[in-house]
């Protein structure tokens, strides 16, 4: 990934099976300053039974009746409209990107030229779907909601094994294998980005738990980015200043449209007030030398103090407490000298508030 934080517009399903309102999308995430604007690309057959029952969230914003496959397939683009989206982001200058949820999905978009592959937190455990990304040998950005440390390591078992390993698996025990393994980790910190998420929509802050991010980066030293569900750009920015590489955050033309994600995504005015933010803050981050910056410079003189004398002085005297103070400007000797002055004799006359040689 890029050296700045590298901010995806999430547009997910939020064109509602509309190319046309797709489209709109990538105009206002490239608008809105973000690297990429990234879609989810499903075959609904694939990716659910009609038993399947929508999520909480999904039956608030979508209402209740319907399952979840009925929904997905109202919300399926095509291939040849994946390769319009493409293009106008080329137009645009922005990255496409979608998110596979099968097998074939994922073959189609490993022609696309994406930035990276970015695999969903409920996809953790697709052990099948996971080894066909890491064996196209990409950037990979692994969601990490509803997970612990150990479905976490166990993900990163079969990535590391289908990025270092040729042959397939045997068993659950190559994963081991290959993540124990020096070529395994190698390939693992060469693809592999974290993201930290709470899969709840919208996501109360309380549920958000950020410092866990820095957790998994201290647990599996990758680098780590935040997918962010919360109302607002305060936790995204939050994530950013502690070191969120990545930041997914959702995007819709209008909140109060109907549709599972909209409620939880920004509008554009708001997502362009997102990534100026976070290229603020990255600003703002800076060095980790503490110095003084060239800006304080010529100030120091200003703000500090030197050391005075109280009274005139006649040269042979000796520098007692109450003939010395600190005053403003900071040119001359440090106040932290006057212990050291005390006790002295004066090497020549000195006028009241004279800085002391």
């Amino acid at each position: 990934m890029a050296d700045s934080t590298f901010i995806i517009a999430e547009a997910g399903v939020n064109h509602n099976g509309d190319v046309a309102l797709a489209l709109r999308l990538v105009d206002c995430a490239a608008d809105a300053g973000a690297d990429a604007v990234k879609f989810q690309t499903f075959k609904a057959n694939a990716l659910t039974t009609a038993r399947a029952a929508k999520a909480p969230y999904q039956a608030h914003h979508t209402g209740g009746e319907g399952s979840q496959l009925e929904m997905l397939r109202r919300l399926e683009l095509t291939e040849e409209e994946h390769h319009v989206l493409l293009a106008r982001c080329t137009e645009r200058g922005i990255h496409f990107m979608s998110t596979a949820f099968d097998a074939g999905s994922l073959a189609m978009l490993a022609t696309l030229g994406m930035p990276a592959l970015k695999i969903p937190s409920g996809d953790i455990t697709a052990g099948p779907l996971l080894l066909q990304a890491a064996r196209l040998r990409r950037p990979l950005i692994l969601s990490t909601g509803m997970s612990t440390l150990g479905d976490i390591e166990a993900a990163l078992g079969v990535l590391a094994h289908g990025l270092s390993v040729d042959r397939e698996p045997i068993d659950s025990a190559c994963f081991a294998r290959a993540y124990a393994s020096a070529d395994g980790q190698a390939a693992l910190k060469t693809y592999v980005t974290l993201l930290h998420c709470t899969t709840q929509y919208p996501t109360p802050p309380a549920a958000v738990h950020l410092r866990a991010m820095e957790t998994m980066r201290e647990a599996f030293g990758l680098p780590v980015g935040y997918s962010d569900h919360t109302l607002g750009n305060d936790v995204s920015i939050a994530a950013v200043a502690l070191g969120a590489t990545v930041i997914e955050k959702h995007m819709t033309l209008d909140r109060t449209m109907p549709g599972p994600d909209h409620a939880a995504s920004l509008e554009p005015d708001e997502f362009a007030r997102l990534t100026e933010s976070i290229r603020t803050v990255e600003l703002a981050l800076g060095s980790p030398l503490k110095r003084p910056a060239p800006e304080e410079l010529a100030n120091r003189a200003v703000a500090r103090r030197s050391l005075v004398v109280t009274r005139p002085i006649a040269a042979g005297e000796v520098f007692t407490p109450e003939m010395l103070a600190a005053k403003r400007p900071g040119n001359g000797r440090s106040p932290l000298d006057y212990w050291s002055v005390i006790g002295q004799r004066a090497s020549r006359d000195y006028l009241a508030d004279e800085a002391v040689d």
